[in-house]
């Protein structure tokens, strides 16, 4: 077997692995629902038995408990939900494969792996989760790993059977050091975003949930009742937003830097650097609004994840079906 190869088994076997960690993140979510359902079962009971707005009290109390204690287990490094900690060990083997089977491919192609949309899609999922693993280090966020290795699987999935190409040279307009520099900082920053996208998702459920009133608090997705406040929520994916934001805007400037070196001009109105530029309008948008007009909650979660589906557009849509200067990058 040759380099390319290794390459190829590494990257099928980490998505074999990330789809067990998949089950396991998702088991503990299943887990969560559980106590609060078992919660609320306790709470309705008690009620109906004393028929009294104190025994009501009571199993609310419960409820909040059992809540609290899941949240606490969730907020101890590697705490001791089995699924957790299987979930996570999981996809740092996998991350470990992900990232081996990426730098075979540089290897055997002699340059970057970010090339095509076969190689662009293994070293952006790659980055994705290089952040992830790191922001989980410094908060943790295991709750949404469903998220993260789900996306990451469908990623490489369509990458794997749609977008395969053996390894080949480099075309001219691609033989430059801005491919170093400005295509890694765009992954980088899909890889705050696609956090960003996730946690606003979270916060659009847990402000639902935190909207309706007591008694039917546990029907919306019940795991949502153990997760953090909906501000909570919101403040770590504007954290996250802001550095993909502040990536983006220098991809925006790299592009540009490079484009002036390969056709002689900074700006062209090309399609794909039309969308990166909407992109940057939206997260700008975003990043102002919350911060200036006092856009909170659903509103700006909203925006982030507007952000997100325009990111996915570009990389998914135009590099594919649209024609341009950047049309190399599709195939």
């Amino acid at each position: 077997m040759n380099l390319n190869e290794f390459s190829i088994l590494s990257l099928y076997s980490a998505m074999g692995l990330y789809a067990l960690a998949f089950i396991a993140f998702s088991i503990d979510l299943a887990r969560r629902s559980s106590a609060v359902g078992d919660a609320q079962g306790a709470a309705q009971l008690a009620a109906e038995s004393a028929g009294s707005g104190a025994a009501l009290s009571g199993g609310t109390t419960t409820l909040t408990r059992i809540s609290a204690r899941i949240t606490n287990d969730a907020a101890t490094p590697y705490g001791r939900s089995a699924s957790l900690r299987v979930g996570v060990s999981l996809t740092l083997l996998a991350w470990a494969l992900h990232l081996a089977a990426t730098v075979l491919r540089g290897i055997a192609a002699e340059r970057v792996p970010w090339a095509n949309m076969y190689e662009f899609a293994m070293t952006g999922t790659l980055l994705i989760m290089t952040v992830f693993l790191i922001v989980l280090s410094r908060a943790d966020l295991r709750f949404l790993g469903t998220f993260v290795t789900g996306l990451v699987l469908i990623l490489l999935g369509i990458a794997a059977l749609r977008y395969y190409v053996e390894v080949a040279p480099l075309p001219p307009a691609l033989q430059s050091a801005w491919l170093v520099i400005h295509v890694f900082v765009a992954s980088l920053g899909t890889g705050f975003f696609a956090l960003g996208f996730a946690l606003s998702t979270v916060q659009l459920l847990q402000f639902r949930r935190e909207s309706l009133v007591a008694g039917t608090k546990a029907t919306l997705l019940r795991f949502v009742a153990t997760l953090p406040s909906s501000a909570t929520l919101e403040n770590f994916a504007y954290r996250l937003n802001i550095i993909g934001f502040i990536l983006w805007t220098f991809t925006l400037m790299a592009g540009s830097v490079w484009a002036e070196q390969s056709w002689g001009r900074y700006w062209g109105w090309d399609t794909k650097e039309v969308w990166t530029f909407i992109i940057w309008v939206i997260y700008a948008g975003y990043i102002h609004a919350r911060a200036t007009r006092g856009w909170r909650g659903s509103r700006s979660a909203w925006l982030a994840i507007i952000g997100f589906s325009a990111v996915l557009f570009n990389f998914g849509i135009v590099n594919v079906f649209f024609k341009g200067l950047h049309s190399y990058s599709g195939l």
